[in-house]
C-alpha cells in the first residue's frame, strides 16, 4: 500500500514508519519541511503557503493523521490549548480537502485519537460501544476532532479513529516524566493513587495502527490500550519494582495542580478503558501487562 503519514517523524510516526517499511509498505510523510526523499520514504510539504501535496503525492491507498500539537509539552495556557485544538483541526482538515480532490480515494482513514474522551471515573468501564463523552478541555477537543475527520465516511473512506491511553516508550510519551521521581529515590503515590491509568506500549500503539489499516473489518472508534489498565498507585509500585526504587513519596493532589494546572487532569484523574475491538478482531498485544512492559522500556 502506498500510505501517507501525517506527523510522521514524531515520537509514534517514526516507530509506525519504520514497521511499514518493513512491512512493504510504501511510505509518503508530509512535512513542513521542503519535499525530498530520504532512507526510502518520500517527503512532501504541506501546511505551507503554495505547497500541493495532493499533486505530488499521486495515488494514495492509505491516509495516518498523527499530526498535532503535544498535549506533554508545557502548561495548558490559553494559548496553548488553542495551538492543541487548532493543529489537530487544521490538519485533519487538510486530509479532508487533500481526499476530496484525489481523482482515486484512498481505502482507509486512520486517524489519531485519545481516550481523553470518556469522563474521569473510579468505577466505569469504557469500551468502544460507551457513547458518554467528558466534558474537559481534552474530552470536547477529542470529540470534535473525531466528528471532523469522520466526515471521511461520506468519500467511501473507511475510517478509523484509533484512541490511545498513555503511551509509553523510551523516549517520548509520559514515561519520561512519570519514572524521573523514582530515578531520584522520590516516587511514590500521585493524588489519591485510586485513578486509573490506562498505559500502552508504543510499539503495540503502531501495531495497532497497522492493524487498523490492513484490516477491513476495523471501523470507527478503537480502544488502544493494554488489556490490562492500573490503578494509578499500582502502577507508580510496579515501576518501582522495575527500578529498584522505592515507592514511598507521595505527592498531593494541590501540588500536582500547582506544578502543572489544567494540565494536572491527565494524571490525577484517569478512565478505566478497555480494547475491545482490537481483541475481537483478532489482534496480539505485544506487551499485554505492565510488568514485561516497563522491563523492555526502562532496560
Amino acid at each position: 500500500m502506498r500510505v501517507v503519514i501525517t506527523g510522521g517523524t514524531g515520537f509514534i510516526g517514526s516507530i509506525l514508519t519504520e514497521k511499514l517499511k518493513k512491512k512493504g509498505h510504501e511510505v509518503i510523510i508530509f512535512t513542513r519541511k521542503p519535499s525530498s526523499h530520504h532512507n526510502g520514504v518520500q517527503y512532501v510539504q504541506w501546511l505551507t503557503d503554495h505547497a500541493s501535496p495532493e499533486n505530488e503525492a499521486g495515488h494514495v491507498d492509505a491516509f495516518i493523521n498523527l499530526a498535532g500539537v503535544s498535549i506533554d509539552d508545557g502548561r495548558w495556557t490559553e494559548e496553548r490549548k488553542k495551538q492543541i485544538r487548532d493543529s489537530r483541526m487544521t490538519a485533519t482538515q487538510e486530509v479532508l480537502r487533500i481526499m476530496r480532490v484525489l481523482p482515486a480515494k484512498p481505502e482507509v482513514l486512520v486517524n489519531a485519537s485519545a481516550i481523553g474522551i470518556y469522563p474521569p471515573s473510579l468505577t466505569a468501564q469504557y469500551t468502544e460501544e460507551s457513547t458518554a463523552v467528558g466534558n474537559d478541555f481534552l474530552a470536547k477537543t477529542v470529540y470534535d476532532w473525531e466528528g471532523l475527520a469522520r466526515q471521511a465516511a461520506e468519500l467511501g473512506v473507511r475510517t478509523v479513529c484509533t484512541r490511545f491511553g498513555i503511551v509509553l516508550g523510551k523516549d517520548g510519551g509520559a514515561l519520561p516524566l512519570i519514572k524521573l521521581p523514582y530515578q531520584l529515590f522520590a516516587g511514590g503515590k500521585i493524588g489519591s493513587g485510586n485513578q486509573w491509568f490506562s498505559w500502552v506500549h508504543v510499539e503495540d500503539v503502531a501495531n495497532a495502527i497497522i492493524f487498523s489499516l490492513e484490516n477491513k473489518a476495523v471501523e470507527g472508534p478503537v480502544n488502544v490500550v493494554a488489556p490490562s489498565p492500573m490503578h494509578m498507585n499500582a502502577f507508580g509500585k510496579t515501576i518501582g519494582k522495575v527500578l529498584h526504587r522505592p515507592h514511598w513519596f507521595p505527592v498531593p493532589s494541590f501540588a500536582m495542580k500547582a506544578a502543572l494546572g489544567e494540565k494536572s487532569i491527565v494524571v490525577l484523574q484517569g478512565q478505566h478503558v478497555l480494547p475491545q475491538k482490537l481483541l475481537a478482531n483478532g489482534f496480539t498485544f505485544d506487551y499485554p501487562s505492565l510488568r514485561p512492559a516497563l522491563e523492555n522500556l526502562l532496560k
